[in-house]
């Protein structure tokens, strides 16, 4: 499956930043988050696909949508999860018979 876009870092601080946007508008921002949730939700699934889009997606949505929890930077840490903790391929397809 072709991802739509490829996460980046900078990319997912601004949409975390285009996130908590809403939050800086008292009242008003809350009712932005109506808008916001499902759009990110889907940004989420199509740039990260997978396990980690489909469950991540369902969180973002959820935490897009509750009053004041835009603060949680949800796509910096799918990204951090994604690039920075993922298991090193190269160790896996190491020959078993090295330790002779």
């Amino acid at each position: 499956m072709k991802k739509f876009l490829q996460p980046t870092l900078p990319l997912c601080i601004l949409l975390d930043l285009m996130g908590m946007v809403s939050f800086s508008i008292p009242i008003i921002g809350e009712f932005a988050d109506v808008i916001w949730a499902p759009i990110s939700a889907l940004l989420f699934f199509k740039m990260f696909g997978g396990k980690l889009g489909f469950f991540g997606a369902g969180f973002n949505f959820i935490e897009e949508l509750f009053p004041f929890t835009d603060i949680i930077p949800s796509f910096t840490i799918a990204f951090a999860l994604k690039y920075f903790f993922k298991k090193d391929v190269a160790v896996d397809k190491l020959p078993q018979q090295i330790s002779r």
